[in-house]
């Protein structure tokens, strides 16, 4: 099944992010047989810094969950929320799926 992750910051704890960065890369890499995709999120009013979306394949929410606080920016406290959200891909590079 796939999962779309919103994650939030916590704007309180922004100054961690470049010091743990190199370990949440390193943490995608390890685990990207799961997650398909990452990237962070940019509010367009201010462009700063906002949380970030995973595209996830797993087979419970559960596993997303393990998978988020596993992320080493999850301990830190730079994250502030996230949002777990079935997705089911139906359109791609300009053809339908089914």
């Amino acid at each position: 099944m796939l999962y779309a992750v919103l994650l939030e910051d916590n704007d309180d704890r922004a100054e961690m992010r470049s010091r743990h960065m190199p370990e949440h890369l390193a943490f995608l890499e390890i685990h990207a047989d799961k997650i398909k995709a990452a990237g962070p999120l940019k509010d367009s009013a201010n462009n700063n810094p906002s949380g970030g979306l995973w595209l996830v394949d797993a087979d419970t929410s559960g596993d997303v969950r393990s998978l988020i606080e596993a992320d080493p920016f999850w301990p830190t406290g730079l994250r502030k929320s996230f949002r777990i959200l079935e997705w089911k891909q139906i359109f791609a590079n300009g053809v339908r799926k089914t």
